[in-house]
């Protein structure tokens, strides 16, 4: 799949959390026109990710939340990887993370997402300060 149509996935993922997932809204938030929604949205819908009737809502079909979960995990853990072990600011590893996530092999992630769970259990003894 491609970085953009993994990134109208995750945005129909966050979008179907606030409630129901309208062509306008994925267009707004990702700053795209309809039109390129549309299309984003037939293919995926012929890879059967999701549901898109013109006109009306969208819906993600189970398949389609399974893979939107791992795209959101893969993007959670850069995040958390960029802020708390790099030190980026968090608007800078939210841009980071959203381009990184598409690039990244399957072992380097695995690496980092070790990186992570180590620096969070270290921590888990001591609580946070002030």
């Amino acid at each position: 799949m491609t970085q953009s149509l993994e990134d109208y996935l995750e945005m129909v993922s966050f979008l179907s959390d606030e409630g129901e997932v309208r062509v306008t809204d994925i267009a707004a938030r990702l700053g795209v026109s309809k039109p390129s929604v549309l299309t984003a949205l037939k293919t995926l819908e012929s890879q059967g990710l999701l549901e898109h009737e013109r006109y009306r809502t969208v819906s993600l079909t189970q398949r389609g939340i399974a893979q939107a979960q791992e795209i959101r995990e893969r993007h959670s853990l850069l995040t958390s990887f960029l802020i708390d072990i790099v030190g980026v600011a968090s608007e800078n590893a939210e841009k980071d993370a959203c381009k990184m996530e598409h690039l990244l092999s399957e072992e380097t992630l695995k690496k980092i997402r070790s990186l992570v769970k180590a620096k969070k259990k270290i921590l888990e003894p001591f609580p946070k300060l002030g």
